[in-house]
């Protein structure tokens, strides 16, 4: 599939998945794994070798995810996560993405093997709160969408790069209503 139509599929599934995310609802799942799966053959096409990896774990997370939200008894509110627990997670994060740059940079033809990798271990964190409602998702998908913009437009996938200027609003006003959300969760019913 020619990469402009690839980008510009890839991106309509995901933008709708990542909008209906911010907005609590089950769809996010589905359409998800669709836009996933289209960005996993654009980010191979460009070698971005740590992004086709992401799009992949994030193909079985979302179906993790569609489960958890929708069949699984008790669904889960929207909680906070314990800032210890937040610190480790980051600081793993930031060790694996060391040793994953390493490796990609070692061993492959990868395009900025560390910030590749840094979406990619900050994603996994951000995906794994998203999918257990955790409000700190949100400041987890603004450091990637800070760190993936730069990168998007470095490798002319320009639609793709625009995209993620709206995702770092978007997780401005995921943040919003999760927080509304949690409030709201707290109060007796």
């Amino acid at each position: 599939m020619d990469t402009a139509y690839l980008e510009y599929a890839a991106n309509g599934f995901y933008l709708l998945a990542v909008f209906l995310a911010a907005r609590n609802s089950i769809h996010t799942w589905w359409l998800g794994i669709i836009g996933c799966l289209l960005f996993a053959a654009l980010f191979y096409q460009v070698k971005l070798y740590a992004e086709v990896l992401l799009m992949l774990f994030f193909v079985v997370t979302n179906g993790i995810g569609w489960y958890q939200w929708g069949w699984q008894s008790g669904v889960k509110q929207v909680t906070n996560t314990p800032l210890w627990r937040l610190a480790g997670y980051s600081a793993l994060a930031a060790l694996v993405t060391l040793l994953y740059g390493y490796i990609l940079h070692s061993m492959t033809d990868a395009y900025a093997p560390f910030i590749d990798s840094a979406i990619l271990m900050f994603s996994v964190i951000a995906q794994f709160l998203l999918m257990n409602r955790k409000l700190e998702t949100w400041w987890f998908w603004l450091v990637v969408n800070t760190v993936a913009v730069p990168l998007y437009f470095s490798r002319d996938l320009q639609l793709t790069a625009i995209v993620y200027i709206g995702f770092w609003f978007n997780a401005w006003y995921g943040l919003y209503i999760w927080r509304r959300l949690r409030n709201v969760s707290l109060t007796p019913g």
